[in-house]
């Protein structure tokens, strides 16, 4: 299996839990499919069957509305049994609505937006101090930038070199019920993160190429942080979801789900 082929079963089995839980956010996860495809195939350091190895890298899904994205995922890297999926949104289940560390190879729940950023951030700064070569990566998504934790959390980053921390910004315009420019205008995003110390790249967030290469190109950062704006489209790869507002709260019907679902698996 390829990057591309990961996505792919990303974004499928992400509509099936969705539909099947008639839960919400399917269009934030399905914008973050080919991040996560090339993070966990072809960037990090990960060990399925060992999820707590101190020599693992770490992931933050700070957007943790997109959980079924991220949930996808490690079922396809071996973290857990596949089948597990189908009890998402149930009660008692650990596959929660929003992302749980109940979960193996999730570690930190989130829901409660601006969190995971910091607590990346105390993860990367740990390894550093224990000396410990490790990379740790933050997904968040743009809306999420409103919080001004996030900001608080880079300003430390940056004046302390904390060099073995990515941040990976989801832009995707759209957050709850508008656009992130009608909610609070991020721009110019770029120069901001420059002007608190940050390396910054800007790249299409569905190129899996342009991904991997950022990636590896933070590698190369030895005296600060980088952030990756990482522009998407929400709902990416169906196209009645894309750009639409609608799908951070809907749930597909069976019809709509039969649609996306083809457009995946045949595109």
């Amino acid at each position: 299996m390829n990057s591309i082929a990961f996505a792919q079963q990303i974004r499928k089995l992400s509509l099936e839990m969705v539909f099947r839980a008639k839960a919400s956010h399917i269009g934030s996860a399905l914008s973050i499919a080919d991040i996560l495809a090339v993070l966990y195939h072809q960037y990090l350091k990960v060990l399925p069957y060992d999820p707590r190895n101190k020599d693992r890298d770490i992931l933050i899904l700070s957007k943790g509305h997109a959980c079924v994205a991220l949930y996808a995922a490690l079922a396809i890297k071996n973290y857990f049994d596949i089948n597990l999926l189908k009890t998402y949104g149930e009660n008692d289940s650990n596959f929660m609505n929003h992302i749980s560390h109940k979960v193996d190879g999730v570690e930190f729940s989130t829901g409660s937006l601006g969190h995971g950023l910091s607590f990346g951030l105390g993860k990367a700064l740990a390894s550093k101090i224990k000396k410990v070569k490790k990379k740790v990566v933050v997904i968040i998504g743009d809306g999420e930038l409103d919080e001004g934790s996030n900001w608080e959390a880079l300003l430390f980053a940056a004046h302390h070199h904390i060099n073995n921390l990515l941040l990976i910004v989801d832009y995707n315009n759209l957050q709850s019920l508008t656009t992130v420019d009608n909610t609070m205008n991020l721009e110019p995003m770029r120069s901001k993160f420059e002007s608190f110390g940050c390396e910054v790249l800007e790249i299409d967030g569905h190129n899996h190429i342009d991904l991997l290469d950022s990636f590896k190109y933070s590698d190369t950062i030895m005296d600060k942080p980088t952030v990756i704006i990482a522009k998407t489209i929400k709902g990416k790869g169906v196209s009645f979801m894309e750009n639409q507002v609608k799908w951070h709260y809907s749930s597909p019907s069976q019809s709509e789900l039969d649609l996306a679902l083809e457009e995946i698996l045949y595109a």
